[in-house]
């Protein structure tokens, strides 16, 4: 077989063996310590533009289950792991991880040492990167000028669509940055209604259907190139309906207000990252997956209060608004397969949308 190379845009090498489709792709490198939920990742709108490192040693070993998909592609542009296991062990497995990555043209490395490359991002901060079958032909400065464009547009569904529960209890728009489909089945498990909207529908047409609140929901990219979302997310947030921003959600709204957001040296991806809630001085275990955050020190406290903060390094992880039932949060409450602790969220949203009905 032959070598498949990992190469960063400061010249390191990786060399490993390639599984999956065959192919040279260029894309932002990033690392993610889920020890499982691979499938969720992969197939997580936010990776959209980025090779995707595992740091756990072993992937695949649970096989393909098509049920814990997030979204019907593959997101990320290519797939780093130190070993692929071709015999996978589940009675829910449809097939091995190669294989899906070979079906959905992505490619993937294995058998290099993922420790070091961690380190290197880690200390370096995130680098753009290129897989590649010939190391020599490849052009760094080619890979230092790649940037992750159109990643919202290109993300979100194109025409609005409808899933119900068997007992309607609200009316809920979900605006699509990028979603992840276990939001949906979060809502639709509360009795929601869901319209599922694309990012860029105009407020007039949402608040025309007298929805009884309004989901943000994850994405990729930068939160700033989004100019025409923030713009309607202001006129839905003055409008006093319900509304809970996830992620990308969390950080377009904050935009909105006028707060700043600002890339995080090597983000945070994963299903361990402690989060304290600053009402309670609670900590809760979260997954996320982002490389973007409201920066603490912008947010105005007429308009709202930073309410959750990351442990590790002191980062924005939610907000809540002033005046108005709005609130956002930074990492994944409704996250597979990672800790489901902050699940309540979505209860509050409920709660909001029930007292809105009341009124």
């Amino acid at each position: 077989m032959n070598n498949l190379y990992l190469i960063l845009e400061d010249g390191t090498v990786f060399t490993g063996k390639p599984f999956g489709y065959k192919a040279d792709v260029t894309a932002e490198v990033v690392f993610t310590t889920g020890m499982t939920g691979y499938l969720e990742t992969l197939t997580d709108p936010s990776y959209r533009g980025q090779i995707v490192v595992q740091t756990f040693p072993l992937i695949g070993n649970y096989g393909v289950i098509p049920g814990d998909f997030e979204s019907a592609k593959i997101h990320a542009s290519g797939y780093v792991v130190k070993e692929w296991c071709a015999a996978p062990s589940n009675f829910r497995s449809e097939g091995d991880i190669s294989a899906l990555l070979k079906r959905k043209k992505i490619p993937g490395l294995y058998g290099i040492d993922t420790r070091a490359l961690t380190k290197i991002i880690r200390e370096h901060g995130v680098m753009n990167g290129r897989i590649a079958s010939d190391p020599k032909s490849v052009d760094l400065d080619e890979i230092k000028a790649y940037r992750v464009e159109n990643s919202v547009a290109g993300a979100s569904v194109k025409k609005a669509y409808a899933v119900k529960p068997d007992k309607v209890l609200y009316k809920t728009a979900l605006l699509d940055f990028g979603l992840k489909e276990n939001i949906v089945r979060e809502l639709v498990k509360r009795g929601c209604a869901v319209t599922v909207f694309p990012h860029d529908t105009k407020p007039e047409e949402i608040l025309s259907r007298k929805f009884d609140g309004i989901m943000l929901s994850n994405g990729p990219g930068d939160p700033a190139d989004n100019a025409g979302v923030i713009e309607n997310l202001k006129k839905l947030a003055a409008s006093g309906t319900p509304i809970f921003g996830i992620c990308l959600g969390h950080q377009l709204l904050a935009l909105s207000a006028g707060f700043k957001t600002g890339k995080l040296k090597y983000g945070h991806r994963g299903a361990n990252q402690p989060v304290k809630d600053l009402a309670t001085g609670r900590v809760y275990i979260t997954s996320q997956n982002h490389g973007y955050a409201v920066l603490s020190d912008t947010i105005d406290p007429r308009i709202g209060t930073e309410a959750f903060r990351n442990v590790n390094d002191g980062t924005c992880e939610g907000v809540d608004y002033k005046g108005v039932p709005v609130f956002s949060a930074q990492f994944h409450p409704e996250g597979c397969g990672g800790p489901q602790d902050t699940g309540f969220l979505f209860d509050r949203f409920v709660e909001n949308m029930k007292k809105g009905i009341e009124n």
